[in-house]
């Protein structure tokens, strides 16, 4: 802690008089019956002093630049990639190596996944922390991770970590001593004298791993009671209810932002507050524990975006960017995890009026919030297909499920996906699926069959997924090796530790071999990495592609067809996109009457050459695409 000038101590007190309002609303919510909850706020503003006083200069002079440029993460040319650090590049300073890499990419946001220090073995691909102030040792050290944030910085990329806020591992130090009996720790975390409670809550609350453990508790005989497990057995969930709990978390999320990390993924917001009779998931206190961490972390680091891990359904996804009162005051970006399922489900259908339809019911977020747009991550997908949505379009919500689970594990007739099912719940015959994007879009088993036009239409879909996150708004993600086209990995199978998790199979290790042919446009690898270069290229370049632009989905009267309209003060996009392998058109008529009748430029195909970004269109024609072809049509009269 280094001694404050005076305008350093002015700009603190200032910060706090604008942000306490909105601190002290959701913790009167949270503690307001605790007996010392004057002492408690106290204390909520002793941590926010000592990280600000903490805060070095460099990232001090971070907050004000974000602060003159608010919308800093919403512009046209942000481009994430998400990576494991060990598999993309051994370690911390390995991914410092890779810089010029990501720069050739055009990233400017870095998700590297879990870091913090988890236990060993078995530990939910790192969801599972021991120590949230260490990294991982065979990664480095937090010394390197603060280098490395540094690095990323001065080639303008902002670093975004995993912070596991609703669980630790159970060899976390408070575990360890609510295991020793330490009732003050006990009370960190959710612990019961035996069934009754447990038995109770398990009504309403669903099973998130079912293949792994049964049920959401744990009896642990060396204190003969029973602790509240919701993903696996080693991880416990802690309790809010207790404001020592949110102390802790505070002081750990601002050490963090003071390492110069820029963003935080918080992990499982959705399963943070327990309440009988409910699902436990989506609590109005789980929201207003999120935005006393968005107002205590703005005191103190402006420059810091808090992002919500909530797989939900759109209703209660929303929430999680603030509403009412809350509107902007909460997390400031959010996964689309309805987006990419839709994406999916349109590639297997070759139809697109499910996702049309589902999409148009979104609710409008926050004008200074953005969604993480991405067709494949870390985890499976789950097919959140509803009954509304599906029965909007004539669809039985249950049997499209299934059919999505057979078609991307290969079952389906003619499927050309090479996926695996997750984590099957005989309960509600849920299924999920895993799987690389490119084995799951027909790379895999058309590289298997030397059938070189089954291989042009998977990297078509690949591409094609790729144009559609770019222009949906937001930040788009691309996950490391998505690429060049890496496919499903199957060494895990060999790891004890991992063998049980099929997850492992989109997690490959960077195949920098593969990554090397990425500038021979002969090679697949050069196929997609160059094409996906032109897209990056053009996003950068239009500007109407800004997250504050409203998104419209809108209907093609083309059942193939996708189309998107992004439309602002800077301008109007008609996005397309063919989700079939046939050639397909949009009449005249349809462009005419929606508002594209006129000059149009399309900016992602005719050219190879990147000066040429963009072609002119005949308005007077109908438009053709080719199969699994985009077009990003700009209204230029």
């Amino acid at each position: 802690m280094h001694t404050l000038t005076t305008f350093e101590r002015d700009i603190f007190t200032q910060r706090q008089e604008q942000q306490w309002e909105d601190a002290k609303r959701p913790l009167t919510l949270l503690y307001a019956d605790h007996p010392n909850f004057t002492q408690w706020l106290d204390k909520f503003r002793q941590i926010t002093a000592r990280a600000y006083a903490n805060r070095p200069a460099d990232l001090h002079l971070l907050d004000l630049q974000r602060l003159n440029q608010p919308d800093w993460f919403q512009q046209s040319k942000m481009i994430g990639y998400v990576a494991y650090a060990d598999r993309f590049a051994g370690n911390l300073n390995g991914v410092a190596d890779k810089i010029p890499y990501l720069n050739e990419l055009g990233v400017n946001y870095l998700h590297l996944m879990p870091l913090l220090h988890p236990r060993d073995g078995q530990n939910d691909g790192g969801y599972a922390v021991m120590d949230y102030r260490q990294i991982r040792p065979d990664l480095g050290t937090m010394a390197d991770l603060s280098t490395l944030a540094a690095q990323l910085r001065q080639n303008d990329i902002s670093l975004c970590i995993d912070l596991v806020c609703n669980h630790t591992a159970k060899e976390h130090a408070w575990a360890k001593k609510a295991l020793a009996g330490n009732r003050d720790y006990q009370n960190y975390y959710h612990i019961f004298p035996d069934r009754t409670l447990p038995d109770q809550y398990e009504q309403t609350v669903r099973e998130i791993f079912p293949d792994f453990k049964a049920g959401s508790f744990t009896y642990y005989e060396e204190i003969d009671k029973w602790v509240w497990t919701t993903f696996n057995e080693f991880q416990w969930d802690l309790n809010y209810a207790n404001p020592a709990v949110f102390a802790e978390m505070l002081e750990i999320m601002l050490y963090l932002a003071n390492q110069g990390v820029e963003v935080l993924r918080l992990d499982a917001v959705a399963f943070m507050w327990k309440r009988m009779g409910t699902d436990c998931e989506n609590q109005p206190e789980a929201h207003a524990i999120l935005q006393a961490f968005r107002a205590l972390s703005r005191i103190v680091a402006p420059a810091l975006l808090l992002k919500a891990e909530a797989i939900v359904p759109p209703p209660q996804l929303v929430p999680y960017l603030g509403q009412g009162r809350a509107t902007g005051k909460e997390c400031e970006v959010a996964y689309h995890n309805l987006f990419m399922v839709m994406l999916w489900s349109s590639l297997a259908e070759r139809k697109t009026a499910l996702m049309t339809h589902a999409l148009q019911q979104m609710p409008a977020i926050p004008s200074g919030t953005s969604w993480l747009t991405y067709a494949r991550c870390h985890d499976d997908i789950g097919w959140a297909v509803t009954e509304e949505d599906a029965a909007a379009v004539g669809l039985n919500g249950f049997l499209h499920r299934r059919f999505l689970s057979e078609f991307y594990d290969g079952r389906f007739p003619h499927s050309f996906a090479r996926g695996a099912p997750f984590q099957f719940n005989p309960k509600n015959n849920d299924q999920r699926i895993s799987g690389a994007m490119a084995s799951l879009a027909g790379l895999e088993s058309a590289m298997e069959a030397g059938d070189t036009g089954a291989i042009d239409l998977a990297i078509g879909r690949i591409l094609l997924l790729h144009a559609m996150i770019f222009a949906f708004g937001g930040i788009p993600l691309i996950y490391m090796g998505d690429e060049i086209g890496l496919l499903n990995e199957y060494s895990y199978l060999n790891d004890p530790d991992l063998a049980d998790d099929n997850r492992w199979m989109h997690r490959p290790p960077m195949d920098w071999a593969k990554a090397a042919k990425r500038t021979d446009e002969k090679s697949i690898e050069g196929r997609i990495f160059q094409s996906l270069l032109r897209l990056i290229d053009a996003r950068k370049r239009l500007f109407p592609l800004h997250a504050r632009a409203h998104t419209r989905p809108v209907w093609t009267h083309n059942e193939h067809i996708f189309g998107l309209i992004r439309e602002s003060a800077r301008g109007r996009v008609l996005v397309l996109g063919n989700f079939s392998e046939w050639r397909q058109a949009v009449s005249r008529h349809r462009l005419h009457e929606l508002g594209f009748d006129g000059g149009m430029m399309d900016w992602i195909n005719g050219y190879f050459d990147i000066a040429q970004h963009k072609r002119k269109l005949d308005p007077h024609s109908d438009i053709y695409l080719e199969p699994y072809q985009a077009m990003w049509l700009e209204k230029t009269k």
